[in-house]
């Protein structure tokens, strides 16, 4: 089944550094473009990782183990920061899709435009992680799923381009063979939510349970921010702030995603802003 869709949609993966998102590094990014008359087009970069001073980081042996790609290999290629803005371009008002993507390779790819100093917005974007479709449908790697649903063994897996065009073929796949299926969510309403339609797609894979892309800020049944980390775990976000400033203070110096600490500014400027209106009111009325 072809994909449905009134705007272009990216599915991409990322070889990395590493697996942790406030500080890892992308190594290697492959971008499959598929546009809404079914004709695609594909970017793959290799990229230098740096630190936030510009000295390049070292690939750990054992993830070169995985994905083949060593110092070596990316020493003269360029940094993410020096590719930013063309492959923000390239990328343009398309929607995404991955494999494990809402967990990882989206919020790692925010943070690398962040740290190249684009902030690279996802409010328009819809983002549709084939590992979830998998996972609630069937319950299982990426070349588990490309045999299940392909029929055909993934040759070069941990490759990005090798692991990207997987990833849309098994989403074609997942389409014809889930159109009219039922699924019964843990509360026991049933729908037939693998459609041909990547708004619906994007609401069916998304963690609705998190304010930020990694899930260190979630939500409570009242729809407010909470932590859901450490000793504040479970805490209002706002209530934690206003007994506790410092605590701000010392995310915002710690080891943090970026993307993470975008979200806990908001909320932060968010309680100055309210507090500045109930000065403005009370000096008001007096």
């Amino acid at each position: 089944m072809q994909l449905h869709l009134t705007k272009p949609i990216i599915f991409f993966d990322l070889e990395t550094t590493g697996v942790i998102v406030g500080h890892d590094h992308i190594v290697e990014i492959c971008l499959h473009k598929v546009m809404p008359d079914g004709s695609t087009d594909t970017r793959v970069e290799r990229v230098r990782p740096v630190d936030q001073n510009g000295k390049t980081v070292h690939i750990p042996e054992f993830t070169t183990a995985i994905h083949g790609i060593s110092d070596d290999d990316v020493k003269d290629k360029p940094t993410f920061k020096e590719l930013a803005s063309s492959l923000k371009e390239y990328i343009g008002d398309a929607d995404l899709a991955g494999y494990n993507s809402n967990k990882f390779d989206v919020p790692l790819l925010v943070e690398e435009f962040l740290r190249a100093g684009i902030d690279f917005d996802l409010k328009e974007r819809h983002c549709v992680d084939v590992q979830n479709i998998f996972h609630q449908m069937e319950q299982r790697t990426l070349v588990a799923a490309y045999k299940f649903y392909c029929g055909k063994d993934l040759e070069n897996a941990h490759s990005a381009a090798a692991d990207t065009i997987a990833t849309y073929e098994v989403l074609k796949a997942q389409l014809d063979r889930y159109q009219g299926v039922d699924y019964k969510d843990r509360s026991g309403k049933v729908t037939q939510p693998v459609v041909n339609d990547i708004p619906a797609l994007s609401e069916f894979t998304a963690n609705k349970q998190w304010a930020d892309l990694v899930g260190h800020i979630g939500y409570n049944n009242l729809g407010f921010e909470i932590f859901n980390f450490g000793k504040h775990k479970g805490e209002p976000v706002e209530e934690v702030f206003t007994k506790e400033p410092s605590y701000y203070d010392w995310m915002m110096k710690a080891d943090f995603p970026l993307s993470t600490k975008k979200v806990i500014t908001d909320i932060w400027n968010h309680m100055k802003e309210v507090k500045i209106e109930m000065l403005k009111y009370h000096f008001g009325q007096r």
